[in-house]
């Protein structure tokens, strides 16, 4: 793995870390179902519970594997910070949609931005170099995606470049952080 001459752990090390991890997902999860309580706001049926919970349950297990074969804590600080980014896209895509509704065909791009970052990850055999080229190419990506839908229909833009400047960024500082990484190596 990728850890640091300061860094003793062995990959897999942090259970108590892993357990908190899981038990916010759980109550990410169940918070709607608290919400749902109190306000005739929040209307989920089970198909989005089970939606979330794959979701979040596809993120946990991903940092998962990630701390089974690492433990060089910048390198999971990457991968948390894209698996994050990754999360925060489809969540918001799938709730409320990035571009316009969330009823708007052009949220399928959605799955071209992270389409090119699991591909770029794939092809750099999970290795921190590659890792940050990967997530610059899912910046890119994510940009592109603004452009199109610009292009497409200008409404939809106004509240997109915001966000499309909060993904960049979050993707950047994974490829930031995975860059780090590389020295730690």
């Amino acid at each position: 793995g990728w850890t640091t001459m300061e860094d003793n752990r062995r990959p897999g090390d942090c259970r108590r870390c892993r357990l908190k991890a899981w038990t916010i997902a759980a109550l990410a999860v169940l918070l709607p179902l608290a919400a749902m309580q109190v306000s005739d706001a929040v209307r989920w049926d089970l198909a989005d519970f089970l939606a979330a919970a794959v979701l979040l349950g596809s993120v946990g297990l991903a940092f998962e594997l990630a701390a089974r074969v690492t433990a060089d804590r910048v390198y999971l600080a990457a991968v948390g910070v894209a698996l994050g980014t990754a999360l925060l896209l489809v969540w918001l895509s799938l709730a409320a949609g990035l571009v316009g509704s969330e009823d708007n065909p052009l949220n399928l791009l959605v799955g071209g931005v992270l389409a090119t970052g699991l591909v770029g990850v794939v092809a750099a055999h999970f290795r921190p170099a590659g890792m940050a080229l990967a997530l610059v190419a899912t910046a890119v990506a994510q940009v592109l995606l603004a452009v199109i839908a610009t292009a497409a229909e200008d409404s939809a833009s106004a509240s997109l470049w915001p966000l499309t400047a909060i993904f960049a960024t979050s993707w950047l500082l994974s490829a930031w952080l995975f860059g780090k990484a590389v020295q730690n190596a």
